[in-house]
C-alpha cells in the first residue's frame, strides 16, 4: 500500500513538473519569439514553427518551406531518429509520405519495428538499421529507391553530420535539415573530425558557417533556423527564389542553442 502511494505521488509530482516546465517553455517563446520584432519580417520562417512529432519547432517549419516551394514526390530520408515518435518526418509519414529511416542502435530500431509496423510491412516506410559513414549514403538512398530530386533530407547524429551530407552526390534533395552546433558563434568555420572522441570539442556537430559553406557549394540556400538552436533549414538554390530571407548567412540566421526549449523525450 505504501510503495503504491508513492509511486502515486511520483507520477504526480512528475506531471506536474512537466506541465510546470511546458508552461515555461510557450512563455519564453511567446515573448522572445512572437514578440521579438527580430522575427516580424513575413519572409522569416520561425514564427511558423508548431511541433506534432518534433523536438522543436520543425514541423512548423518544413510545412511552412514546403507550402511556398510547393511538394513533388511526397518522399523523405532521415539518419538519426531515435525510436522514431519524435523526428522530423514523422509528421509526414502520418500524412502518407513515403521514404527512408536510417536508425544505429537496435534498440530503437526493434521499438521503429514495433510502432511502425503498418508502414513498414506496406512499404511507405523502408527501415536500415546501422550506424553509417559518409561513405554509406549515396547507396542507402539508391537501395530506397527514391527519385533523385526527393523532397526532404534530414540529418541528426550528433557529431559527422557535416560528412553525411556532402557525401550525398548522386541525389538532389530539395530540402534539407541538418543539426548545427549552437554553442560556435555564427561567424566560426569549423568541421570535427569524423573519427574521434566527440566530448573533446564543444557541443555536437558543424559550427552553422560551415554547413552554410557547404550547402552553398552544393547549391543550397540557408533559409533559417529553429529557434531552439538545434536544426538549421536548406532549399535548394534554385527553388527558393525570392521566396525566403535574403540574407541567406549564418549571421542573419544563427540561433543559440537553447536546449531548455526541447521538449524532452525519453525511449520506451
Amino acid at each position: 500500500m505504501i510503495l503504491k502511494k508513492l509511486k502515486r505521488f511520483a507520477a504526480l509530482l512528475y506531471r506536474s513538473i512537466t506541465v510546470s516546465n511546458r508552461i515555461q517553455r510557450q512563455d519564453f517563446i511567446a515573448t522572445h519569439l512572437h514578440g521579438n520584432a527580430r522575427y516580424a519580417d513575413p519572409l522569416k520562417l520561425n514564427r511558423h514553427e508548431f511541433s506534432v512529432f518534433s523536438q522543436g519547432g520543425e514541423d512548423g517549419i518544413i510545412a511552412e518551406i514546403f507550402r511556398r516551394i510547393g511538394i513533388a514526390s511526397r518522399s523523405f530520408v532521415e539518419v538519426g531518429l531515435e525510436d522514431g515518435k519524435e523526428c522530423n518526418t514523422h509528421l509526414l509519414l502520418s500524412q502518407g509520405w513515403t521514404g527512408l529511416w536510417v536508425e544505429g542502435s537496435e534498440r530503437c530500431a526493434g521499438l521503429i519495428r514495433q510502432h511502425f509496423d503498418e508502414p513498414l510491412k506496406a512499404g511507405q516506410l523502408r527501415l536500415e538499421n546501422r550506424f553509417i559513414s559518409a561513405a554509406d549514403m549515396d547507396s542507402l538512398i539508391t537501395g530506397a529507391q527514391l527519385p533523385e530530386e526527393f523532397d526532404l533530407l534530414s540529418i541528426d547524429v550528433d557529431g559527422i553530420d557535416y560528412q553525411l551530407w556532402e557525401a550525398v552526390t548522386k541525389f538532389k534533395p530539395r530540402v534539407v535539415v541538418v543539426e548545427y552546433n549552437g554553442l560556435i558563434p555564427p561567424a566560426i568555420d569549423w568541421v570535427p573530425p569524423e573519427s574521434g572522441e566527440t566530448w573533446r570539442y564543444p557541443g555536437v556537430g558543424a559550427s552553422l558557417k560551415a554547413l552554410e559553406r557547404l550547402g552553398r557549394e552544393k547549391g543550397y540556400t540557408l533559409v533559417g533556423c529553429g529557434f531552439s538552436g538545434c536544426n538549421a533549414f536548406w532549399v535548394r538554390s534554385d527553388l527558393a527564389g525570392n521566396l525566403f530571407c535574403h540574407e541567406a548567412t549564418a549571421e542573419h540566421h544563427f540561433e543559440p542553442l537553447r536546449v531548455f526549449l526541447v521538449e524532452p523525450h525519453y525511449v520506451d
